[in-house]
């Protein structure tokens, strides 16, 4: 591992963080194999936050995500619990013994078609006897150590994908894969369904100790640990199923004050237009057409988001730690935050940024993507603000000299200058931190074809063809410490309180008292009182 990478812990906690999370490393993956076109800013983000190095039994050198991920039992279809880079003894047996050998073997889910390029080209043992390895960088933005010839994949089709394992083309580590082989992903028995449930299994020794040992393995290997990202199911009993509303409740209230209660930052996640009971529709992208019903499709989006908002403490140059963005974001007691984005971002040909922020006007230009209604009308606290993959090019106005500028941003030198200047306009005397980026956000496939104008550099086009190859997107990502968080909890705890919880004795069997809701309502109702608005910036 480089010295000072920085690194960071990331953990998946249940199948739709999963589905998440295989579009993050994917987009990750891409933005690698990226790494020795010239035409791409190179060195703006550093892999070796997110990725460590190592090597297989044969002294192959990979590069894979440092990552422990907990799912149910039937969720990784065709995927390996020990994953298909680093092969196992048997394999290794097998190749040292010149004699006769049979091996009988039982597969539970079929070989999935569209990731067999991937499976033969990139640790393991293809057909012609030949063990290939995908190319990796070797941590420093370098070109590849290694290269290796892959057929152009097989794109899957939405029908196609069950689990987010059916499209994650990324190696990962023996170590990363945790199953909870007690609760089952699909049919009606055996379900994860309440927060209880979730508690109970991780007091158990032999999943305490897995984990454990797995957080032992890769926290013990760093130089300098910024800290944990985690993608957490919040409605279910990583936090139960999404079907039951009142068990969604319930679970999101008890996922949210326990996570704030152990986290310097939490963030939800979601294109639902609420956390309650009340159902609000989806939220709508200008420029996407998606299906809010497939996770394939949600999943993408909030992917696209996260690999946006995270950026500062992934520099390589001047970045920002996670401790020093949650500080900034979390004061007197705020420690929840919402997320919004532009996707993707509206930047016409010929024009400027400054033409494009301009015609925003006043209203706040990105959607929420964490279920707390419209951002318009609400006061925001603190911001970090990220726009990534516009041109150096268009930064700034080309005003013919002695042309006046049409507006302040026009006069500004630097896009770095345009970006503060806006936000400053926006939200005048809130604490905000801006970045800007060349590097654009990958939305290769197994990405979704979401993009109803853009054309194939990610520009948008009124009157583009629905679908059409899109590689690559420029995105404007917003987090925000925001008085809509007041409302947003306090109906959350309104709406608990009208639960009987006599008539839900199945969820309170599962390991919850009737003195932990009362408890949780007192959090909530505080936790919303942090986000009251007044007239000064210190409650």
């Amino acid at each position: 591992m480089a010295g000072g990478a920085r690194e960071v812990l990331t953990l998946q906690l249940g199948h739709f963080a999963g589905f998440v999370g295989a579009h993050w490393w994917n987009q990750q993956d891409a933005a690698l194999g990226q790494a020795t076109d010239s035409k791409e800013p190179l060195g703006e983000l550093c892999p070796d936050v997110l990725y460590r190095t190592g090597r297989t039994l044969h002294g192959q050198e990979t590069y894979t995500p440092r990552l422990i991920l907990m799912d149910l039992k039937g969720s990784l279809s065709s995927l390996k619990e020990e994953g298909g880079l680093y092969r196992d003894k048997q394999l290794d047996a097998a190749i040292a013994w010149q004699g006769k050998l049979t091996t009988h073997k039982e597969e539970l889910y079929p070989k999935n078609p569209y990731l067999q390029d991937f499976l033969s080209a990139e640790g393991v043992l293809s057909s012609d006897g030949v063990w290939r390895v995908k190319s990796i960088p070797n941590g420093k933005g370098s070109p590849p150590l290694t290269t290796a010839t892959t057929p152009k994949p097989l794109i899957p089709t939405e029908a196609s994908i069950r689990v987010w394992s059916d499209f994650l083309r990324v190696h990962l580590h023996p170590r990363s894969i945790c199953m909870i082989q007690k609760y089952n992903h699909d049919g009606e028995a055996g379900r994860l369904e309440a927060f209880g449930q979730g508690e109970s299994v991780l007091k158990e020794p032999k999943y305490q100790e897995e984990l454990e040992d797995r957080l032992h393995f890769y926290v013990e290997e760093c130089d300098y640990l910024q800290g944990f990202q985690i993608l957490c199911d919040l409605h279910d009993g990583f936090s139960g199923e999404a079907q039951r509303n009142i068990y969604r409740l319930l679970n999101t209230a008890f996922g949210l004050v326990h996570l704030t209660a152990h986290s310097s930052l939490v963030c939800p996640l979601s294109l639902g237009g609420s956390l309650g009971l009340r159902p609000e529709p989806p939220v709508n992208f200008p420029y996407l057409h998606y299906d809010a019903t497939l996770p394939f499709h949600c999943s993408a989006i909030l992917a696209t988001a996260l690999d946006t908002v995270t950026v500062p403490y992934r520099l390589c140059s001047s970045p920002v730690s996670m401790v020093h963005l949650a500080d900034m974001l979390s004061f007197c007691g705020k420690k929840v935050v919402t997320a919004g984005a532009i996707i993707p971002f509206p930047l016409a040909p010929g024009q400027s940024l400054p033409d494009s922020l301009m015609q925003f006007g006043g209203a706040t230009p990105w959607t929420p993507l964490s279920a707390c209604g419209e951002p318009s009308g609400t006061r925001c606290f603190a911001q970090s603000v990220v726009l990534r993959g516009i041109d150096r090019a268009c930064h700034t106005s080309q005003l013919t000299p002695g042309t006046p500028p049409p507006s302040a941003l026009h006069a500004c030198t630097t896009g770095e200058e345009v970006l503060a200047q806006y936000l400053q306009q926006q939200q005048p005397g809130v604490m905000s931190s801006s970045r800007l980026l060349l590097t654009p956000c990958r939305v290769a496939p197994p990405y979704p074809h979401l993009f109803s104008s853009c054309g194939p550099p990610g520009m948008v086009l009124d009157g583009f063809p629905k679908g059409a190859a899109v590689e690559s997107i420029p995105v404007f990502g917003a987090l925000c410490s925001s008085s809509s968080l007041h409302q947003t909890l306090e109906a959350l705890a309104r709406d608990l309180t009208k639960l009987d919880l006599r008539r839900w004795a199945s969820f309170m069997d599962a390991g919850v008292e009737h003195d932990d809701v009362a408890e949780l309502l007192q959090e909530l109702q505080s936790l919303a009182q942090c986000y009251q608005d007044g007239d000064s910036l210190v409650d």
